[in-house]
């Protein structure tokens, strides 16, 4: 064996061996967690208000810390960036959200953006140069619980909604995106859009309970579900529930009933990854004794690729029809929000998979039934996403939570993805 296969075989090992601080990324959740921390242990900390300043004062202050450049776009999306030899390439991008819901946890989001800071700082720490940047990111307002549309930030940088429908949202009490972005300092100059991307990771807890149920430390992501809501509304006629013969009865509820079982008969046809809810019910006069003339429900349909959802959307209207015509009843379906399905890139998803057998942890293919900012990324750039466990699946909730285990697993993975990636040119 040549001297020169040698030095490389010893790199590849060297690099391979690398490894994050768990305990540093461990700590760094929990300080960020200490900005709007609620009494039962969950975090509170809205998109743009104050408590979201300091978060975002606190995360770059980590970034410039650790050596980055950073830069801040028009919709507030902050972008930390370690140099690569040639900083001419597109730079490899981690990150996620640190806005939370009203009740959230001290995960969602957070662990994509803090895992991601741990990688860079872990090259750092080794004196690994990459041939390509490496960069951390977090976007405005992810979780949408303050300001619509939801995935605000990636959404502008994606194009999907212009920097002036994003300025011009306004929270209940009429305070527009625009002016809060100014009142806390993170209207940034760049060009939404304009920063350019090699390649997106993001780590996340699933926020479901599969991973936990089948002892698995690692969720290869294949895609995020497309989904679409409607709105059905079923019209009858009100009468008394004493004189009227059951046999005569032009029962609403009666009728939507047979349609919400549907619903769940129809996710099960396109399984494993059809899903079928009917979460809102309002039933008109919604009186003991009178029987339901008005029923109005809520439909969401999701599956992994938009050709499942355009068949489970054609076996929904076709059963409404066949319900129209054996009920006499008229039976109305309004589609009210559709988002595609976001596959992720085979490259990605092998790079994930690759690390975690490298790193010698279980792992399993799975999809996200929730979104994403990585549902954009995967529009303009190869993208792919690493879930860990949460307990019980819980998540947007005070008690959401993943052990220091799971989380330095899921760093790990992080780490040897974006090395990958960015390519390893030398190590100090």
């Amino acid at each position: 064996m040549t001297s020169e296969v040698l030095s490389a075989t010893k790199k590849t090992a060297d690099i391979q061996s690398l490894r994050i601080n768990g305990q540093r990324l461990w700590d760094s959740l929990m300080r960020l967690a200490e900005i709007g921390a609620t009494p039962k242990g969950g975090v509170c900390r809205l998109t743009l208000t104050d408590l979201d300043r300091q978060g975002r004062d606190l995360v770059v202050s980590w970034a410039k810390e650790a050596g980055l450049s950073v830069e801040v776009d028009q919709i507030g999306n902050v972008f930390m960036r370690r140099a690569g030899r040639d900083n001419s390439l597109p730079p490899v991008v981690a990150g996620s959200h640190i806005d939370t819901q009203p009740t959230g946890g001290k995960f969602d989001g957070n662990f994509g953006v803090l895992s991601a800071l741990e990688v860079i700082r872990t090259l750092n720490d080794y004196g690994i140069e990459t041939e390509a940047p490496v960069e951390m990111v977090f976007w405005t307002n992810e979780e949408g619980s303050r300001f619509v549309p939801v995935m605000m930030g990636s959404g502008v940088f994606a194009g999907i909604f212009t920097l002036e429908q994003a300025y011009a949202a306004t929270d209940p009490a009429g305070k527009t995106v625009k002016d809060e972005l100014h009142k806390i300092g993170y209207a940034g100059p760049a060009v939404p859009g304009q920063h350019p991307i090699g390649a997106y990771f993001e780590a996340h807890i699933e926020q479901g309970p599969i991973l936990e149920d089948q002892d698995i430390s690692i969720g290869v992501v294949q895609a995020v579900l497309g989904i679409r809501w409607y709105d059905c509304t079923v019209t009858g006629m009100e009468s008394h529930a004493g004189p009227t013969p059951m046999a005569m009865r032009q029962d609403a509820l009666q009728v939507s009933t047979r349609i919400m079982q549907e619903v769940i008969a129809i996710a099960g046809q396109f399984a494993p990854h059809g899903r079928g809810t009917v979460g809102m019910v309002q039933v008109y006069p919604n009186s003991r004794n009178v029987v339901p003339g008005s029923v109005k429900f809520s439909i969401d349909f999701r599956n992994m690729t938009d050709a499942d959802v355009d068949n489970m959307d054609a076996a929904l209207k076709a059963f409404i029809a066949k319900v129209e015509q054996e009920s006499g009843l008229s039976v109305k379906l309004e589609q009210v929000s559709h988002y595609p399905a976001a596959p992720f890139h085979p490259s990605c998803k092998d790079a994930v998979r690759r690390a975690a057998q490298q790193l010698g942890y279980s792992h399993m293919d799975i999809v996200s039934g929730a979104g994403h900012d990585a549902v954009y990324m995967s529009m303009l750039a190869p993208t792919g996403m690493i879930f860990i466990p949460c307990k019980d699946g819980i998540s947007h909730n005070e008690i959401e939570y993943s052990s220091p285990e799971q989380v330095e697993k899921g760093g790990n993975v992080l780490l040897h993805a974006m090395l990958e990636k960015a390519q390893v040119v030398s190590r100090n």
